[in-house]
């Protein structure tokens, strides 16, 4: 008798925001490199893995595990890929080597399963926060990224520190609708690379759209945060899935 074949599948997810303060959300991560990740081909990390970057040179304990768990899981030969968020954007080719991850453009156009898929962040996506689309226009050119690495890792720490509680404090401020996407970014996103999904994170809000789109039906595929629970989406030639994973069983 035949052994079944497992049918191949691929794992998105985005905004664990890990930091020190929440093991919980860090034990959750682990658990899922260790004993989930494996059986995939591919995972696609859509940023902010961590709540903030300071630097390749950053040599906190706190990311030892994290590295180790990463640089192991693709010596098992599932590949990882890396999308920068709008808190680790910082995040460089010497963590991503070290870790075992591929960097990847902001917007990429990948080919899964017989199906092109445009994956990326989302903040771009987010036209209406035009205090933070203005902030990062600024923090993605080079002199301003060369003026905070050449700080030392102290300072970075303590900048990274205040603008974490700026940014709390001013997002607890904005109205909804400005916290999330743009339909006309969408719709132009979809034109743009001639596709029918699209696969983002940063709003925080999981859930798969249906959206009409000259005759023919897109999806928008938006990733959970890990804040209450891992959140997972896995996509296989004939289904595609947003799944949970319960802290208390990591």
């Amino acid at each position: 008798m035949s052994a079944e074949v497992a049918t191949p599948f691929t794992y998105f997810i985005a905004d664990l925001h890990l930091t020190e303060n929440r093991p919980d959300i860090t034990a959750c991560f682990l658990s899922f490199l260790e004993n989930d990740a494996p059986a995939a081909e591919a995972l696609y990390i859509l940023g902010d893995l961590f709540e903030y970057w300071i630097g390749d040179d950053d040599d906190s304990e706190f990311l030892h595990d994290i590295t180790s768990a990463l640089r192991n899981l693709k010596s098992k030969g599932v590949d990882i890929f890396f999308i920068h968020g709008n808190r680790d954007f910082l995040l460089g080719e010497r963590y991503a080597k070290k870790s075992g991850m591929t960097l990847l453009a902001e917007e990429t156009l990948i080919e899964l399963y017989g199906q092109k898929i445009i994956i990326m962040h989302g903040d771009t996506l987010c036209t209406l926060d035009t205090d933070y689309q203005a902030f990062r226009r600024k923090s993605r050119t080079w002199w301003w990224q060369g003026i905070i690495k050449s700080l030392p890792l102290f300072v970075r720490r303590k900048i990274a520190q205040n603008y974490r509680e700026k940014s709390a404090a001013a997002t607890h401020l904005k109205p909804q609708e400005i916290m999330d996407v743009t339909p006309d970014e969408v719709m132009q996103c979809f034109e743009k690379y001639q596709t029918h999904l699209l696969i983002h994170g940063h709003t925080h809000r999981p859930a798969i759209h249906n959206i009409n789109l000259k005759q023919k039906e897109a999806k928008r595929i938006v990733l959970g945060d890990w804040y209450e629970q891992g959140s997972i989406l896995r996509v296989q030639e004939d289904c595609i899935e947003l799944i949970t994973k319960d802290f208390s069983r990591s």
